[in-house]
């Protein structure tokens, strides 16, 4: 039985497992760089060897119980993955779940957050992203990883952060106030309380790895100079989850560079540090 971080198996059994984590494959809409369908397997090998103490919250976050789940692989087109990633979504926070996925691209989100919005009908959304995703469609479809956010955008309240790229297109979609720029932040060192300010309530998370800066994470397929940095990025994550009710969260977007481990390791470590914020901060 394959467990996230090879943690013994009475630990990763669904029925006493706080937390579910599913894998969506699903590389099918991206325009650059291929590769994150590759992201899942690759960030689960990673976390094999990965302490399983947490320094930072003093715990053993894995105690919690971490299923991981069967991969949703359907890939006959983008809106039939969208369909799928919502119905297993559903299924397990029908349960009671705390449900986490990693991607894939970032159009597995869209699914994802559907569910999510059924099971919160006023849930906020957290992007974390260098892009801001807010086509109404792309290459003829809605689900395109460039419109991950549009229907959380308009369904929900979506704060968006570390944006440095868009097309004028999505320009009639930006919320202003609830739109940081990774150019803003540099100029206002309260920005992690006014991103703060923006939230309330239940909060999803979405997170694409691209809003890192490339120099510690290179592997993404569309990788943008001038992103996030790995402490300011827990900082605000952790004053997240003290002030409000984070209910699940994606990691997507990782494209792994054969031969160089460190940003897969990066990703692993951000997905049990989300866990070890929802439970033991």
């Amino acid at each position: 039985m394959k467990t996230f971080g090879g943690i013994p198996e009475e630990n990763a059994q669904y029925a006493s497992s706080k937390v579910v984590l599913v894998p969506v494959p699903y590389d099918g809409t991206s325009t650059y760089g291929k590769g994150a369908d590759k992201g899942p397997d690759a960030i689960l090998d990673a976390a094999e060897n990965m302490e399983l103490y947490d320094i930072e919250t003093g715990t053993e976050v894995y105690l919690n119980g971490i299923f991981l789940a069967p991969a949703v692989t359907e890939d006959g087109s983008a809106e039939a993955m969208v369909e799928a990633v919502d119905k297993a979504i559903s299924s397990y926070l029908e349960d009671g779940k705390f449900v986490s996925m990693l991607g894939g691209e970032h159009s597995v989100s869209i699914g994802s957050m559907r569910a999510f919005r059924r099971k919160y009908p006023n849930l906020n959304v957290l992007q974390l992203d260098a892009h801001s995703d807010l086509r109404p469609e792309y290459l003829g479809t809605t689900c395109n990883h460039a419109c991950a956010m549009h229907e959380a955008a308009r369904e929900s309240k979506a704060v968006q952060v570390g944006i440095r790229s868009m097309d004028t297109v999505e320009l009639p979609f930006v919320k202003k106030e609830n739109f940081f720029t990774s150019y803003a932040i540099r100029s206002n060192p309260n920005w992690k309380e006014d991103v703060l300010a923006r939230l309330e309530g239940d909060v999803y998370i979405t997170i694409d790895l691209d809003a890192f800066d490339p120099s510690i994470m290179p592997s993404t397929g569309t990788p943008e100079p001038g992103g996030l940095f790995w402490n300011e990025t827990l900082d605000l994550l952790k004053m997240v989850y003290k002030k409000c009710n984070v209910v699940g969260f994606d990691i997507v977007e990782l494209a792994p560079i054969e031969g160089f481990s460190g940003p897969d390791f990066m990703a692993s470590k951000l997905y049990y540090k989300l866990i070890a914020y929802k439970f033991d901060l």
